[in-house]
């Protein structure tokens, strides 16, 4: 029972808002320690702690050849990568570009604002991928702009957080790079399946806005056209012209890696010299701006490795203490005619609860590893589960009270939007990512996957 106390003890530790990374360490630490303590038969001798204490020190000699591993690890140089390319593409005004044409586009169409945030979410999600960037874009130059022509605002404050987290599901993803690695599956793999389960949430968010707009007339009214629109035919020229340089970019780095032409690793540095070269083409390229992108790159993969080191810690330990087979006991010994199924929905729903309170960093390097054993027994296709994951993960950018998009937009928002609004403006945009994770796990087939191995 080390290892169940163990993981209990981290959870509790990061609720109350000690650091990721230094939290499994420390942990791992001492509960390592006492694994050995109790491995020894302790009897209350001074000889037999300091016995007990060497046994505990002695399971961490492997430490040095897992993180020499993870320093080895081909798959996860993508991150630093493409964390670099879309702090460059947010500093080009990619975002501004985007959204001021495709407003222009659709802002006659009653929520045509609303509907146009929505496509340039997918577009930043598939270029740069970083959801605060995108969140904070959005909520900087769209939400003015709903709020003046008088748009509800929770519809608003929730269109631009779910908008702004596409990029947690549609290529190429932090989460799903991450799971690739976890999985051991190629990441080309994840990639070309959590295509259409992405795209398939754009269509119901657009659906959603076209639906409340006309029941509810007030809540997303149409832009009076004015002289700054121009004729249809320019906003459209318009719309093509900041539209296409994005759209090549997201066709060499991901159509390089559904083709087989080019690793992801290899994809994300030719994205890396495509985010320079746009910035080159919009006339914002400077050292100082690479210099800053650099930097900012290097503190979040930083961020992201210290946790995983941390995360090996704890999965060795918990592994060494026997917490790993009475999980995988209790995961197959599940109530339910179907041990598949039960394992399926229990996962998904402990899962979309944790991401109530931690972030989907820890839960792919802590929880997910601890799931893994008991999928294979299962016979569960490693793709296809991965994507049920990576899609709740994206839920728990928008679910209160820690969301993370709600943080971001709640901070770059004007006076008038509450955080009330924004809680209650994200609550139709979980239940749709609800529904269409729903829709991948009982059918899988319309998005091209299988159940099982």
């Amino acid at each position: 029972m080390i290892g169940v106390v163990m993981f209990f003890t981290a959870l509790f530790m990061l609720l109350i808002g000690f650091p990721v990374a230094f939290t499994f360490g420390a942990v791992s630490v001492f509960f390592g320690l006492i694994a050995g303590i109790v491995e020894i038969g302790f009897d209350g001798s001074l000889h037999s702690l300091i016995e007990g204490l060497h046994e505990g020190v002695l399971m961490f000699d492997y430490m040095p050849f897992r993180i020499y591993a993870i320093q080895q690890n081909t798959i996860l140089m993508a991150i630093p990568m493409f964390i670099f390319m879309g702090i460059v593409l947010q500093k080009t005004g990619l975002a501004e570009k985007l959204l001021e044409s495709m407003g222009f586009l659709f802002g006659e169409v009653r929520g045509g604002v609303a509907i146009s945030t929505v496509l340039v979410g997918t577009l930043l999600a598939a270029s740069t991928g970083v959801v605060g960037a995108s969140v904070v874009a959005m909520g900087v130059i769209s939400l003015p702009v709903m709020m003046k022509y008088k748009y509800n605002v929770p519809l608003a404050a929730g269109t631009i957080c779910a908008s702004g987290t596409l990029g947690q599901i549609i290529p190429p993803s932090l989460v799903l790079i991450i799971l690739g690695d976890v999985f051991q599956v190629p990441v080309g793999d994840l990639f070309s399946s959590a295509v259409w389960p992405g795209l398939a949430l754009v269509v119901a968010y657009i659906l959603f806005i076209l639906i409340v707009s006309y029941f509810k007339k007030d809540m997303a009214p149409a832009i009076p056209k004015h002289a700054d629109m121009g004729t249809k035919k320019q906003q459209i020229v318009q719309a093509l012209i900041a539209i296409i340089p994005s759209l090549t970019l997201i066709v060499l780095v991901l159509g390089s890696i559904f083709e087989g032409v080019a690793t992801p690793t290899e994809s994300a540095a030719v994205g890396c010299l495509g985010a320079i070269f746009l910035s080159l083409m919009y006339r914002t390229f400077t050292t100082a701006m690479v210099k800053e992108a650099a930097l900012e790159s290097v503190k979040i993969t930083s961020m992201v490795f210290a946790i995983l080191i941390g995360a090996t810690a704890f999965s060795m330990v918990f592994s060494y203490t026997g917490g790993e087979d009475i999980v995988h006991d209790f995961m197959l010994n599940l109530p339910g005619g179907d041990g598949k199924w039960s394992f399926i929905i229990f996962t998904m729903l402990a899962i979309l609860f944790l991401g109530f309170f931690i972030d989907f960093i820890e839960i792919s390097y802590i929880i997910v590893p601890i799931l893994i054993p008991v999928s294979q027994t299962l016979g569960i296709d490693p793709v296809w589960f991965a994507i049920l994951i990576a899609m709740n993960l994206q839920t728990s950018f928008l679910t209160p009270p820690f969301g993370f998009a709600l943080f971001y937009l709640k901070g770059c928002a004007p006076d008038g939007v509450r955080t009330i609004d924004i809680y209650k403006g994200v609550l139709p945009f979980i239940l749709i990512q609800i529904i269409v994770l729903a829709l991948v796990a009982f059918y899988p087939q319309i998005f091209g996957m299988s159940i099982t191995n």
